[in-house]
């Protein structure tokens, strides 16, 4: 048994977390965020912002240090080296997609996305103006695959095909074939690609996260590649991405325009995140552990308990995409199980038009409250 079996819901909740409060009454496994804590390193970088007063504008040498702890970090678990000056900071990585369509892309130019998707991408099309193409995924018995011609048909020069890459919500990690098929098709379009990494650090072998842009010089020159800590390390509140940009023109025109999207990444943030990629790989490793013996354990409660349901287990991510047409429900499905199940979950229509009858689950919960939350919603079911 695990220590973090003992996390209770009465401590979640004490807490007072968007996760746990929102909903009161309700187990909380909509947002996506996890219920074990952070890092013994990452508290220790909260205590030393407080020793030397870091309430200031970060200073040059604390960002030069998150550039030099990215890079390392990426070089020694997914073997891709970054320069240090190829990476800057964001806020968080909506912050950095919308930086990118307004300095970096030709303004009116459509995005393609493959859905379901995070649903924030949606947000970011009705944000800017911009024309938002949903391409389905396809799904057999066994994986999901991307429609390359669907996404040919969509794009045209200049448009951005977003990449979720491990893919929120599916839990899909992409092999090196499936992303050099994929190049072809963005390259013959004259059009380039928003690869979303945030949940690169989140991966269960066999799988094996790659970055997109790390490919070959076609894919580095069309590609702006965003990331944080955030999700592995759980500390979404903080405020810091990482955004990539491999392409020589991206990197002046940023140097010009994106001051204050970079500007907008936190001292904590920053400090946490340098904490979390340097002195704390132990922890994602055992956190990890735990996440795919979540997993595994949520396929086996949602074969015995959800009989009618379709699944596919993830191979990246903490979440769940669940398929819940088999029980005549398409309609306010998070509504129908928050209200009766007392479960907070992710309507599937926000994550797209195929997301009717679907729910998102955050099975990043502490395994009795995991256990409990697929019988409540058996039992309504």
């Amino acid at each position: 048994m695990s220590e973090l079996d003992a996390i209770t819901e009465e401590s979640l909740v004490t807490k007072g977390g968007r996760k746990w409060s929102t909903f009161p009454g309700s187990i909380g496994a909509f947002i996506a965020e996890m219920d074990f804590g952070v890092a013994p390193a990452v508290r220790q970088a909260m205590r030393e912002l407080d020793e030397h007063d870091l309430y200031g504008y970060a200073p040059h040498a604390l960002t030069a240090e998150l550039r030099t702890a990215t890079a390392d970090f990426y070089a020694d678990r997914f073997g891709w080296r970054i320069p240090d000056d190829h990476i800057q900071p964001a806020s968080d990585v909506i912050a950095a997609f919308l930086g990118v369509l307004t300095h970096l892309t030709p303004a009116g130019t459509p995005i393609v996305l493959p859905t379901p998707a995070y649903m924030p991408f949606f947000d970011v099309a009705r944000t800017t103006g911009r024309e938002l193409i949903e391409v389905p995924m396809r799904r057999t018995e066994t994986g999901w695959s991307l429609d390359l011609d669907g996404i040919a048909a969509a794009l045209v020069p200049g448009a951005t095909l977003v990449l979720c890459n491990p893919h929120n919500p599916i839990g899909k990690v992409y092999s090196e074939a499936e992303l050099l098929a994929l190049a072809d098709v963005v390259e013959d379009a004259g059009a380039r690609v928003f690869s979303d990494e945030i949940h690169a650090p989140v991966v269960y072998g066999p799988a094996r996260h790659i970055p997109y842009a790390a490919l070959t010089e076609a894919t580095a020159a069309h590609t702006a590649t965003a990331t944080a800590a955030s999700k592995a390390f759980n500390i979404p509140g903080l405020k810091c991405a990482q955004l990539i940009l491999t392409a020589p023109d991206d990197r002046d025109l940023w140097t010009q325009k994106g001051q204050f999207v970079s500007g907008a990444a936190s001292n904590p943030g920053i400090l946490a995140t340098t904490a979390a990629y340097t002195r704390s790989r132990d922890w994602l490793t055992e956190i990890n552990g735990y996440l795919k013996g979540n997993r595994d354990l949520f396929t086996d409660l949602v074969a015995d308990m959800l009989p009618k349901a379709v699944f596919l287990p993830p191979e990246g991510t903490y979440l769940a995409w669940l398929d819940l047409r088999g029980y005549g429900l398409e309609s306010g499905l998070a509504d129908h199980i928050n209200s009766r199940a007392e479960v907070a979950v992710t309507e599937g229509r926000l994550c797209g038009e195929v997301g009717a009858g679907h729910i998102r689950f955050n099975f990043a919960l502490p395994r009795p409250l995991l256990i409990e939350a697929v019988d409540r919603i058996a039992r309504i079911l």
